[in-house]
């Protein structure tokens, strides 16, 4: 069975950057649809990016230009680049994964236990 453990988030201020990477174990992870979400108090669960099996890729309109999603295979590993964070970015983030392409829906399968993100003004 996959397993996902998620890291690199952490505490930065507004316009600040930070990147988050998702250790994939127990499979590999070209195998998968992968995702990114989030969890804010208070908030629905959001679909951040997302990347297919063919590297197509999807970002919600929020972090459109401002986040980056990739993937390495040989790392087995799905990584966030994320630049110009704002206050409103602040949430707990998961990686995901599915054989089924859910996209940016939290229907997969597979999550990681989550890292923040906290971005200060």
């Amino acid at each position: 069975q996959v397993q996902l453990a998620e890291a690199g988030g952490g505490s930065v201020q507004s316009g600040g950057s930070l990147r988050l990477s998702c250790l994939v174990s127990g499979d590999t992870v070209s195998n998968y649809y992968m995702g990114w979400f989030r969890h804010a108090p208070g908030k629905e669960h959001q679909g951040v990016a997302s990347i297919d099996r063919f590297g197509n890729i999807q970002y919600a309109d929020s972090v459109k230009g401002r986040f980056t999603i990739s993937r390495d295979n040989a790392g087995n590993t799905l990584s966030l680049q994320m630049n110009s964070l704002k206050p409103e970015d602040t949430a707990m983030y998961y990686c995901a994964a599915d054989r089924i392409n859910y996209m940016l829906l939290p229907r997969y399968t597979y999550w990681g236990q989550g890292t923040q993100v906290t971005v200060s003004s």
